[in-house]
């Protein structure tokens, strides 16, 4: 069976504010020093997907810098444009039903743009696994991360400890076992006391928002559990192929009930599966986590640009090389400056960046989004 990949790309990037912006939102970002992170992404997967059954959905308003951003990686015709931003649900469904028109039943693994991913082999090797177990037992497979702290900005997932559905081995020589366990629940974004205790109990691990399944399979779910949002995509499938194609996309695609694929879906269906992702995953989803990205220094500092640093530890300071950045005593901030804006503020608040750029909506602030 053909594999496809479908990189959801179509974000804002708000929590990175003000370096993400709308003309240039993370995925469109070299946070690591290589390359662009949906370049990245396009890279990691290549092990594993061929190059042009590779996809990429993104907004309209994005779509000409996402041609040139990944110009000579992709193939024509593989960036589908969203006119209007319908949550995750629409995003993934939009893409299974042209796969579907196009090419007929396959198995296609869903991955955010913007994530990093430190051990690449590793990787491949889970992915390597998700699809085999979705191509041969059609089942909804997850990636979940094992917590290193109790992080309130990602979603959980809990799973059945007792019940390990099946185990795959890699390699000859470290024997080294991959397992899939039976999902129980998808939780939202606790707060600190309840991502605590779910870190005491062991049998949650984050919510990394990869998924891998058969077209078919998601397809089908969608009929069953989100018969609107079905309706209007097999309206669009179509007209795939058809001289009204775009005008329907047009028509169709602003009218798709907005509902993330976790809500939708995943918390409702009884055929899901959690791999365990031991592959230095990061969401990059706010300032906080750069240091998954960047070494600290002596006093757990993240320093990238010109800067000087007296007494302060435990901060983050993004900077440029054409201005100086200087801090004394500080602990525990993030420090980040760019041409036209500079934010500052407690390293525990930086899920409230968003509520930065909500603010400049709101005052038409045009220049700063």
């Amino acid at each position: 069976m053909e594999k496809y990949s479908v990189i959801m790309a179509g974000g804002g990037g708000t929590r990175f504010w003000p370096l993400s912006r709308r003309r240039m939102p993370k995925q469109f970002l070299n946070l690591t020093g290589r390359d662009i992170m949906v370049n990245e992404t396009i890279d990691r997967i290549t092990g594993n997907v061929p190059r042009e059954n590779i996809f990429i959905v993104t907004n309209v308003s994005q779509a000409e810098a996402m041609e040139a951003a990944v110009k000579g990686r992709l193939k024509e015709g593989r960036i589908l444009a969203e006119p209007a931003a319908r949550n995750t649900a629409a995003c993934i469904g939009y893409a299974a039903a042209v796969i579907r028109k196009k090419y007929g039943d396959g198995v296609m693994c869903v991955l955010p743009s913007d994530h990093y991913i430190k051990a690449k082999e590793a990787y491949g090797e889970v992915m390597e696994f998700a699809m085999k177990l979705a191509e041969e037992t059609d089942r909804l497979v997850t990636i979940g991360i094992k917590p290193t702290k109790p992080a309130t900005g990602y979603g959980y997932i809990k799973y059945n400890k007792k019940v390990k559905e099946v185990g795959y081995t890699i390699g000859t020589a470290s024997q080294k076992r991959i397992a899939a366990y039976e999902v129980s629940d998808f939780v939202e974004k606790p707060n600190l006391p309840a991502a605590k205790s779910y870190l005491k109990q062991g049998c949650y691990l984050w919510n990394s928002g990869m998924f891998v399944w058969k077209t078919s399979v998601i397809l089908r779910y969608f009929e069953e559990l989100l018969p609107d949002v079905y309706e209007c995509l097999m309206q669009i499938e179509e007209a795939i192929g058809t001289p009204g194609e775009q005008e329907t996309i047009d028509r169709i695609y602003p009218k798709i009930p907005k509902i993330s694929i976790d809500y939708g879906i995943m918390e409702r269906a009884d055929n899901v599966i959690m791999l365990e992702g031991d592959f230095g995953w990061n969401d990059v989803g706010s300032w906080d986590t750069l240091d998954a990205v960047y070494d600290t220094d002596e006093n757990n500092n993240v320093v990238q640009g010109d800067q000087i640093h007296i007494g302060s530890k435990n901060c983050i300071a993004y900077g440029s090389k054409d201005r100086l950045i200087a801090t004394i005593g500080l602990d525990n901030v993030v420090i980040v400056e760019t041409e036209d804006a500079i934010l500052v503020c407690d390293k525990s608040r930086t899920q409230d960046v968003k509520k930065v750029v909500e603010l400049l909506e709101e005052q038409g602030r045009e220049e700063y989004l």
